[in-house]
């Protein structure tokens, strides 16, 4: 049976992940992902729950998410809402989600703008100004922690501030890079390189702030997931004990777990791929992955294997050849996970990821 399946969740710890890629108190990467016997809302007491890809793309909800996040929250689950978009206050995020049919307080809202902020406030005096090169997200969280916004490098601020808002255009990015190049402390909520909309995939601020970087050869401090700041931030406002990160993006959201020692449910709503994660590094693999938030409600099947072949549901998965192949029936979702554990598995024992296409295939991805 894999080591890294748990049947119960356990307190997680200081820091169950470390740089080099290794999980839990064996230190030995995880090569599985995870199991519980009971439904995650009674494992865990608090969601931290990405929002893009995860509860809405765009103006609209996310398939059974309304439906799934009222069943969380009725059976004691603790809702908070964790996103690595700064374009928009935490009230605003939080009327958006009440009209979307999932009620919320501003207070049920963390965001990278708070994590940035509280950054900037550590390294500048109360009062002091701060270009902003972003959105209302960001004035607002600078105002909480009393420092005053700004828009031109004229406006003598000692620092710099960079968020994702869909109206920045040439003229903010160059004001940014005027004042970076200045040698003006910067700072990046996130650097997320894309964001899902209704309409697809867009550039996301990892796009915006690498046109700055370019510009000025300088790198940002970066507040957002899956760095600790924004670790820091979600644990400070929320209080978890027993926190479960939900999200769609292995290289933030699960490595953001990782890095908070947590654990993590891995949803296929936004932009990961199976295929993306067969091929996941350790500190991007979550504890659990679901269809949709339909995966909080429900207990997880343990993956049991030797070595060799990995048993999961009705399915078995093994690698040969650097080919992945899968046999059986029934949910495909099981068969994705026992593929997981042959081509973890398989990958940090060779030091290369096994193809995977016709077992995806075969399992319908």
């Amino acid at each position: 049976m894999t080591d890294t399946s748990t049947t119960e969740p356990t307190e997680p710890t200081e820091q169950a992940g470390t740089a080099d890629g290794t999980t839990g108190a064996t230190g030995r990467p995880r090569t599985a992902p995870g199991g519980s016997e009971r439904p995650l809302t009674d494992a865990y007491d608090t969601a931290l729950l990405d929002l893009d890809g995860v509860v809405y793309a765009g103006p609209g909800a996310i398939d059974h998410a309304v439906d799934a996040l009222a069943q969380a929250r009725t059976g004691g689950m603790r809702l908070a809402y964790v996103t690595n978009n700064a374009s928009r206050p935490p009230r605003v995020v939080a009327e958006h989600l009440t009209e979307l049919g999932v009620p919320a307080d501003a207070e049920d809202v963390i965001n990278s703008a708070q994590a940035a902020a509280r950054l900037v406030a550590e390294k500048v005096p109360a009062g002091s100004r701060v270009l902003v090169i972003g959105g209302a997200g960001l004035v607002e969280a600078l105002a909480e922690r009393g420092l005053v916004a700004v828009r031109s490098l004229d406006e003598q601020p000692v620092a710099v501030v960079q968020g994702f808002d869909p109206s920045l255009g040439w003229k903010d990015l160059a004001e940014a890079s005027y004042a970076v190049a200045s040698g003006l402390p910067w700072i990046a909520s996130n650097t997320d390189l894309t964001v899902p909309t209704a309409r697809g995939i867009a550039p996301g601020n990892g796009s915006l702030v690498a046109a700055v970087r370019t510009a000025t050869g300088a790198e940002p401090e970066v507040a957002g997931k899956p760095l600790p700041p924004m670790h820091r931030e979600t644990v400070i406002r929320t209080g978890a004990k027993r926190p479960l990160v939900v999200g769609d993006r292995l290289d933030t959201d699960i490595e953001g777990a990782f890095n908070g020692g947590v654990d993590s449910l891995l949803v296929f709503t936004g932009v990961t791929t199976p295929a993306l994660l067969l091929g996941a590094p350790p500190q991007h693999r979550p504890t659990y992955l679901a269809a949709d938030l339909r995966g909080l409600l429900t207990g997880h099947p343990e993956v049991s294997g030797d070595g060799g072949a990995y048993t999961c549901g009705g399915w078995t998965a093994h690698a040969e050849d650097g080919v992945l192949h899968v046999d059986g029936t029934g949910d495909r979702y099981d068969g994705l996970r026992a593929l997981c554990a042959a081509s973890w598995t398989a990958g940090d024992r060779e030091g290369e990821v096994p193809d995977g296409r016709k077992a995806l295939a075969e399992l319908g991805f």
